[in-house]
């Protein structure tokens, strides 16, 4: 288009100049050795045109001739780049539809003359993963740390999620570690630290790491105290079990106090303590405990705890009775006390009026004894036999002591 809007240009100055000297009566004389032209002034302006004209033309199509491979070489790559973008875009989306093999296969071939290269290697790296090749994840891994080791946080956080999720989790806690020994910030990093130490039981370092999550915001603060919560509960077991260097006492005192007050690490501590014979500290403990929180678990707990005084324990549990006339386990937890206190017939009724409210193969189990105890073998056999069929999930048979609705009982 320029070269032919040039061409006008000539052409309509030749003209021009072809009127302005339509009157002049100059001429041109070129002579070289044996050889003279001569010719009128206007003629030879036109001819002067053409030929600039006619050399600008030969300039052009020669510069165009001698940049035509450098032109060819860049059609050429940008047709390349072209088909390894279709190419990534073809492995990219075979990983999302599951086809492992032909993703790997694509993005792994396209990776070393992609323009996105990392993306390539990473996306081969985790379909090998998903076919179970580690050895070939590995590989694909470290061409991607050769690509650019820039990309550090990508590509290590890519290697400890697939780490992960083949159960090499000491790998995975290790690429994380030094992760977030060079990136204490960032979110991604805490998260999954967090998820390892879960899976790896470290309760410990969760403990240390939660203040880190709770500040970053890596996770919603119920969460976060969740995890606390099962940190320190399964410490508490572990000492409690003898699995740990710690006592359990000295665990429970390094549990923050608003923490000690939940329900589940107050069940914990107690069971702990029955199941060390501390019956007066646990029924002390979860007598203040059901005085703050009431709670069904806690409530079946102190039935099992033997305090000091059963008499004393008898009557505070007959107090809440007052409160909660209907609760299934504080009839239960009293039928236990009256057993201990052998008053065998108001165990009984308790019993019977927890079955009454809820039936529960405990409660079957523990007024079978009581009726054993009183000579009443085929009722307790009954109350033995549906206790068992609660337990296996099977309706248990109608008998006198199990469904029947009865009065409901208060404190004397």
């Amino acid at each position: 288009m320029r070269l032919l809007i040039l061409g006008l240009l000539v052409l309509g100055g030749g003209a021009a100049l072809a009127l302005l000297l339509q009157q002049e009566t100059g001429y041109v004389l070129i002579h070289y050795d044996t050889w003279s032209i001569e010719t009128s002034l206007s003629f030879a302006a036109l001819l002067l045109l053409l030929a600039l004209f006619l050399g600008t033309l030969a300039l052009r199509l020669l510069a165009g001739i001698i940049k035509a491979p450098g032109r060819l070489r860049g059609w050429r790559q940008v047709r390349r780049a072209q088909r390894d973008r279709l190419q990534v875009q073809r492995g990219l989306i075979a990983l999302a539809q599951g086809d492992w093999p032909q993703a790997e296969r694509v993005l792994g071939r396209s990776a070393g003359r992609s323009e996105m290269p990392l993306i390539s290697y990473l996306g081969a790296a985790r379909a090998a993963q998903l076919q179970h090749a580690d050895d070939r994840r590995d590989a694909y891994l470290a061409q991607a740390w050769q690509i650019d080791a820039r990309d550090e946080l990508a590509i290590s956080l890519s290697q400890a999620e697939l780490q992960a999720a083949s159960d090499q989790l000491e790998h995975a806690l290790a690429t994380l570690l030094h992760l977030h020994g060079k990136y204490p910030k960032h979110v991604r990093t805490l998260q999954l630290l967090q998820q390892i130490y879960v899976q790896l039981a470290s309760w410990e370092e969760l403990l240390v790491l939660l203040p880190k999550l709770r500040k970053r915001r890596a996770l919603d603060e119920a969460d976060i105290e969740g995890l606390e919560r099962r940190a320190w509960e399964a410490l508490l077991r572990q000492a409690q079990e003898g699995t740990a260097t710690e006592s359990a006492q000295a665990v429970w005192e390094r549990i923050p106090r608003s923490l000690r007050q939940h329900v589940s690490l107050l069940s914990c501590r107690a069971q702990g303590l029955l199941a060390q014979g501390h019956g007066e500290q646990a029924e002390s403990l979860l007598r203040e405990a059901i005085k703050r929180n009431w709670d069904g678990e806690l409530i079946r707990l102190y039935g099992l705890a033997e305090g000091k005084d059963s008499a004393q324990q008898l009557a505070q549990a007959e107090d809440w009775l007052t409160q909660h006339p209907r609760h299934a386990l504080l009839l239960l937890s009293l039928g236990r006390l009256a057993m201990r206190a052998e008053l065998w017939g108001k165990a009984r009724a308790y019993l019977e009026a927890s079955l009454g409210q809820e039936p529960r193969a405990e409660t079957h189990q523990l007024l079978g004894e009581l009726l054993e105890q009183l000579g009443e073998t085929q009722a307790a056999s009954e109350h033995f036999h549906a206790g068992l069929s609660l337990l296996s999930g099977l309706q248990p048979a109608a008998h006198a002591g199990a469904g029947k609705r009865l009065p409901l009982l208060t404190a004397d």
